[in-house]
């Protein structure tokens, strides 16, 4: 569990930075420069990632993984119908058009849906630990929106068929998980 920790302490403090410590984040970057901010910032989160993909393949191995409840059946069909809007999202995110200007910030929205869904389906100690932490996050994050200004994503331009594309980007790579890159990326296929 130490590697996912540490994974998770990396890149969510990384992607907590403009929320948490925006004054220290621009006195870093006035200090030391914007691409090298950058790159020190993306070195961090793609470390943390990493760390979080080990960590989180080693606890669910490990004899210690306690399991805290017992997800009933229904809950994993549940999720697989809560995961349709995380991928539409996701793609909305980078696609701007009516679904990016409703939510406001649709990848934030992805993240918590993904983490419930994944809370709701699967309850030892290590999805608690990956899924919850994100969970919290995404919410901080959200609530900060509150009181800072939204980030523009790069992405597309606006567009009205934009919504479109993302609806069926989403749906495909929906189903391309379901079926194959779950079982490939995880290791746990969605439907057995």
């Amino acid at each position: 569990m130490l590697l996912l920790i540490t994974g998770l302490i990396l890149f969510l403090s990384a992607h907590s930075t403009v929320f948490a410590a925006a004054g220290w984040r621009q006195r870093v970057i006035s200090r030391i420069g914007e691409p090298l901010w950058k790159l020190l910032y993306s070195l961090i989160s793609l470390l943390g990632l990493i760390l979080i993909i080990f960590g989180y393949g080693a606890a669910r191995q490990s004899p210690d993984l306690t399991l805290l409840y017992a997800a009933p059946i229904w809950t994993r069909h549940l999720a697989l119908l809560l995961m349709v809007p995380v991928f539409i999202l996701l793609s909305a995110a980078y696609l701007p058009g009516r679904i990016q200007r409703v939510v406001r910030h649709p990848m934030l929205l992805a993240v918590i849906l993904w983490a419930i869904t994944h809370l709701l389906a699967n309850g030892t100690s290590a999805d608690i630990l990956l899924f919850g932490s994100f969970l919290i996050w995404a919410l901080a994050d959200l609530i900060s929106l509150s009181w800072r200004q939204v980030p523009v994503v790069p992405g597309a331009p606006y567009s009205p068929w934009n919504d479109l594309i993302a609806i069926i980007a989403g749906l495909v790579i929906y189903t391309a998980f379901v079926l194959w890159l779950h079982r490939a990326l995880i290791g746990v296929p969605v439907i057995t």
